[in-house]
């Protein structure tokens, strides 16, 4: 009965895990924020993302550490980056192109991986609940808000770090330059190469983060494709934000939200075809698209290579 999505018990599991499952979107699509802010549109954050995923979870199914995994995840989205970067930067690569080679590699490779180091599904203890002191305790808004594992807390925390980062900070207004008007902060001394390079590659470690966080410390599995799409919506946040970590913060709870809600309707068995329930998501991505696309102001030199003149 769909009367009973609206119990206070299932109101407050739908919030809480809305919380929670916002933790990829998060991390990838602030990553993806700074990328796209510095001028370089990254499309391979699916496929980082699944690369990160099985290289903290092969690592730390191996270790027995949680945290090894984690840096194995993003040294892991160092290297994509690093290599996204020299494509576009050095290359000059068509950016749509060479992202979605990097996600068909990362898909690819992820999978080889999976067979071949692993044959099966296995799972791993992953990051356990920190109930925070007091907050924890208010009834309905401790269970919501302050009783998450410690990469959830982390990823709301990198959206005031962001926001802090890129309004408040040298750095911040040097992203912010090269996207805009790379030839105006080349003429000030700012090395744009170096600026995108730092952009890239630290969307590429928010990226193996992101998958670091689905499957060592929401799903504590790997399994192939477990991203299902995750990376692009991750994109399309940053659209939806309008480039602003508020903006995507809203954006991923959203998003985060309503899967929660498919998964709760499939959990209570409510008679909606499941296959519509896990549409919802990706048919959301569409209409905020559709929505926001046009009314929006990209970074000027999104997309667009630079060379330097001499």
């Amino acid at each position: 009965m769909i009367s009973e999505l609206f119990t206070v018990t299932v109101l407050i599991g739908i919030l809480s895990s809305g919380i929670r499952l916002a933790t990829p979107y998060l991390y990838a699509a602030i990553g993806e924020t700074f990328s796209q802010r510095s001028g370089v549109l990254n499309l391979g954050v699916e496929g980082q993302m699944l690369l990160g995923a099985f290289a903290a979870f092969y690592v730390a199914m191996n270790t027995g550490s949680l945290w090894l995994g984690v840096l194995a995840a993003m040294i892991v989205g160092v290297a994509m980056g690093l290599a996204m970067a020299f494509a576009t930067v050095n290359l000059h690569a068509e950016q749509g192109i060479s992202g979605i080679g990097f996600y068909l590699f990362g898909l690819g490779m992820s999978d080889l991986l999976f067979q071949k180091m692993m044959g099966t599904v296995r799972t791993v203890d992953g990051f356990q609940k920190i109930a925070i002191p007091f907050l924890s305790k208010i009834p309905g808004i401790g269970e919501i808000f302050f009783n998450h594992n410690i990469l959830v807390y982390g990823s709301y925390f990198l959206v005031l770090l962001a926001w802090f980062v890129l309004n408040k900070t040298t750095l911040g207004l040097k992203i912010r330059a090269v996207g805009e008007n790379p030839d105006a902060a080349d003429s000030l001394g700012v090395s744009v190469a170096r600026v995108r390079y730092f952009a890239i590659i630290f969307g590429g470690m928010m990226s193996g983060l992101a998958g670091a966080s689905l499957s060592i410390a929401l799903l504590n599995v790997f399994q192939q494709n477990m991203t299902s799409g995750l990376g692009f919506i991750a994109v399309a946040l940053v659209y939806f934000g309008a480039w602003r970590p508020g903006g995507v913060l809203v954006g991923a709870l959203l998003f985060s939200m309503v899967n929660s809600l498919q998964l709760w309707i499939q959990v209570l068995g409510i008679s909606i075809p499941s296959e519509l329930a896990v549409m919802m998501p990706y048919v959301l991505t569409i209409l905020v698209l559709i929505a926001t696309v046009s009314k929006v102001i990209a970074p000027t030199a999104l997309t667009k290579p630079f060379e330097r003149e001499e």
